[in-house]
């Protein structure tokens, strides 16, 4: 995908390369960290993050390839502006779930079944339903804020073998989660 950045981006950027050396990642890797670090402000995401090569390729593949791309709240859709998303929480809820967002997440996961990619900022209890769901995802960015069963349910994302992005502690967010997927996005190959 071909966009315009503007000035104040590139030079922010500058900015952050001047102030954090990641030239020992992989360029998915290098891509993911500089927006998340971006959009957060913090460099401490350059240990935390969680990412593998070939699985970052397999998210940026699913993309290219149109697949749904389900975020957990409004605010993460809000920061993915290059991509059509669809919200857990505007699903109606079945009264089953530990959140608002996990029954939605639960109802969105049966009708459009498998091979969607999951962005996940806000809501833990959305991870343990797309890692409990019948059909797999393509990718899930899992990239919950919180102390309550956010570090768990990163540590089960990374554990299940599905292509991902996670981090280790309890930081997270939407604007992390919406960071990393619109790295993939705008990730082009260099010739």
């Amino acid at each position: 995908m071909t966009r315009t950045v503007h000035p104040i981006e590139v030079e922010s950027f500058s900015i952050l390369r001047s102030l954090v050396d990641l030239s020992h990642l992989d360029p998915l890797q290098r891509a993911v960290t500089e927006r998340v670090i971006h959009a957060t402000g913090d460099a401490g995401y350059a240990s935390d993050l969680v990412l593998d090569e070939s699985g970052l390729r397999q998210g940026r593949d699913a993309l290219l390839a149109g697949a749904p791309v389900v975020v957990d709240a409004r605010m993460v859709a809000a920061g993915i502006t290059s991509r059509a998303v669809l919200c857990a929480l505007d699903e109606p809820g079945d009264g089953r779930g530990p959140t608002r967002s996990a029954e939605g997440a639960r109802t969105l996961s049966k009708k459009i079944g498998g091979g969607a990619v999951w962005v996940v900022g806000s809501a833990p209890t959305v991870l343990s339903e797309v890692l409990t769901a019948a059909d797999a995802p393509a990718f899930v960015v899992g990239l919950p804020v919180g102390f309550v069963g956010a570090v768990e349910s990163k540590a089960a994302l990374v554990a299940s073998g599905i292509p991902c992005i996670a981090n280790r502690s309890t930081k997270g967010g939407s604007a992390a989660a919406a960071a990393a997927l619109n790295a993939l996005l705008y990730f082009e190959e260099e010739t």
